[in-house]
């Protein structure tokens, strides 16, 4: 007989609450402590579902699911809907569907359709164009499956925006509903479904909606997200970053219809940290720049990358005649070469006579009269006769004879009858007066460098025009005779808009610029008058690409009016931050952030923060030589 100690019965419910009093306690541990979890961080603080939306902490929700598409459907469908500047979440499903299947279900409905096209015909009903259309689709669909030219897919398609308040929520609905609605695409809310159309939605790939389309290969790619609205393409250079989608903003302006820009803001919107940008970036793929610099901005840039920089005053030694002819080979330029250069001369001297400046008057600044009829008349004909006395006429084999100067032609003027000597009195102060050396004597410039900067900082205000106006024929006349890829930025252009014979000959510059494969950059802060010109607005129309950054209030009204800018862009033009604002290319246009590497900002920039530290770092790293570009100037430069 055995003896043992009896154990006690332990009831299963006793067991059961200790478990769930110590579990308890352990949270009610853990919370005291204030221990935190990654969830904790990123998890809303609640989360509540109705019918047709749900609360996201303190703000509204509401997915949407696509059930209709159009017979045809194209590319970039969804691009108007990723770059809505609304917050938004996409989620696509995509699943692939075996060919057999697909065939024999194909199989199927052809015979069905066949077969109630038949039936309608029998009863003397109305042919179905829809039924017809099917078949053929379906057809179509065999034959491209069968060789396997074409795959199957499922494709689900849901999305969910947000709002600050319910007003915010519907407004946005209607915005996105219109825009898919536009192209025949159409979308519902997922009434009672908001909970399995946020679980479809967070990046956890369940699909709980399960509302699918039937789709081709060619259809589902048209679905894809990162299209045209990034303005990217596989050769170009970085502008800068897409504020709608952060993508990359890479644009060649070649192959554009034309390849001329305009950039227009406000002084310190950063317009010249974005051009110099392009210039440093576009030099990097072999495309040669010039650059007319009236504020002595891009000689640390020149400078850097060993460019040219060429000084223009009074008091330097630099000279360019206007009376230069360019050495052109395409035989059909060379005959027109000295006609066309007397055309850029009459403008020119317009300009030095003062007859241009009729337009100042209201500004304040004293107008010489215009030329006369019979003056016009009397300078063409001292033109071709002081040509004509250097031994050059409209035989292209006389062009490389020493061209005249501006001396010349007043020594022609004040020996010729008529209005000469008047027009002789009113060019005096250019070849023995105040303004007389810099654009009276032989040129004495050859440049050969891939970048060139025309200084004009040092020059009167008088004769800044004039120096534009001249430098520009030179550049001109040198893109005729070696056709290259070239851009030139004209920095400060209002200056020339001021004056009608300047403003034209710019304008025609931009017209025929694409067929000697030049880029024409215009840069202004005054707008206004820049866009009060006719001129003006024909080389915003003639420039396939534009950037607009922060303007002044009183120009936005101009730009929106000129761009068709919506009321949201238009709003927003006035409140960019420095470096942000709109950039155009073609049809399209983009939000845009121009950023630039450290070394690029250093060498580029205008804000006197950044240059004093860069100043400081030069000092540290001073390199032992400096650049020499007396190789790429004749002596006198």
């Amino acid at each position: 007989m055995a003896f043992g100690k009896k154990q006690p019965q332990i009831d299963p419910v006793t067991l059961a609450q200790q478990q769930r009093l110590r579990e308890q306690q352990e949270v009610n541990t853990a919370f005291q402590k204030g221990i935190t979890a990654l969830r904790d961080f990123i998890a809303p603080s609640s989360l509540v579902y109705e019918n047709g939306f749900f609360h996201l902490g303190t703000r509204y929700a509401r997915t949407f699911y696509v059930y209709g598409y159009p017979r045809q459907i194209y590319t970039g469908w969804l691009s108007s809907m990723v770059n809505l500047d609304e917050v938004m979440d996409i989620s696509l499903f995509i699943y692939p569907v075996e060919s057999q299947v697909v065939l024999d279900n194909l199989r199927k409905k052809v015979t069905q359709l066949e077969a109630g096209i038949q039936i309608d015909s029998e009863k003397g009903r109305v042919r179905d164009p829809a039924k017809q259309a099917a078949i053929m689709d379906a057809e179509e669909m065999r034959d491209k499956l069968q060789v396997g030219e074409e795959r199957f897919f499922r494709f689900g398609f849901y999305f969910t925006i947000y709002g600050g308040s319910m007003e915010e929520l519907e407004f946005v609905s209607h915005k996105v509903e219109s825009i898919l609605g536009q192209q025949l695409v159409f979308s519902k809310p997922a009434t009672s479904q908001q909970e399995q159309g946020f679980n479809s939605i967070v990046p956890q790939c369940v699909d709980q909606l399960q509302i699918r389309r039937n789709m081709n290969t060619g259809a589902i790619s048209t679905s894809f997200p990162f299209t045209s609205a990034d303005l990217s393409q596989d050769t170009g250079i970085l502008y800068g970053i897409n504020m709608h989608n952060s993508g990359l903003v890479i644009f060649d302006r070649f192959s554009l219809e034309n390849s001329n820009s305009v950039v227009f803001a406000k002084s310190g919107a950063g317009k010249s940290f974005a051009v110099k940008l392009e210039a440093l970036r576009s030099l990097m793929f072999g495309t040669e720049i010039f650059i007319i610099d009236p504020e002595n901005e891009y000689q640390r840039m020149c400078d850097a990358v060993g460019g040219a920089y060429v000084r223009l005053s009074l008091s330097s030694a630099t000279r360019i005649n206007p009376f230069d002819l360019p050495k052109v080979i395409d035989s059909e330029e060379a005959d027109n070469a000295l006609r066309s250069n007397l055309i850029t001369l009459h403008g020119l001297f317009r300009l030095m006579m003062g007859g241009a400046q009729s337009q100042m008057v209201g500004g304040g600044v004293a107008a010489l009269p215009a030329l006369s009829p019979v003056e016009e008349a009397d300078l063409d004909a001292a033109l071709i006769e002081t040509y004509a006395k250097a031994g050059i006429t409209n035989d292209p084999l006389t062009h490389t004879a020493i061209t005249p100067t501006i001396n010349d032609l007043y020594d022609t003027l004040l020996h010729m009858g008529g209005t000469g000597p008047q027009l002789a009195q009113r060019l005096r102060k250019y070849t023995s007066g105040t303004f007389a050396g810099i654009f009276s004597q032989q040129s004495n410039i050859d440049i050969n460098n891939p970048m060139v900067v025309f200084n004009i900082r040092d020059l009167e205000d008088e004769l800044r025009p004039v120096a534009m106006y001249i430098v520009l024929n030179y550049i001109w006349n040198k893109t005729k005779s070696d056709q290259k890829r070239r851009i030139l930025i004209v920095d400060e252009a209002w200056q020339l808009m001021k004056y009608e014979d300047s403003a034209n000959f710019l304008f025609s510059l931009a017209k025929r610029a694409r067929k000697y494969n030049l880029g024409i950059t215009t840069i202004s802060q005054d707008v206004e008058d820049f866009m009060g010109s006719r001129m003006g607005r024909a080389i915003v129309a003639n420039a396939s690409m534009q950037l607009l950054l922060k303007q002044s209030p009183s120009a936005v009204d101009v730009l929106s009016d000129v761009f068709r800018l919506t009321s949201e862009e238009s709003k927003r033009l006035s409140q960019f931050p420095v470096g942000q604002g709109l950039f155009f290319a073609g049809q399209s246009h983009v939000h845009i952030q121009i950023t630039g590497s450290p070394t690029e900002t250093s060498l580029i920039t205008t804000n006197p923060g950044q240059m004093q530290q860069t100043n400081q770092l030069g000092d540290i790293n001073q390199p032992q030589g400096t650049i020499d570009l007396t190789n790429r100037l004749t002596p006198g430069v």
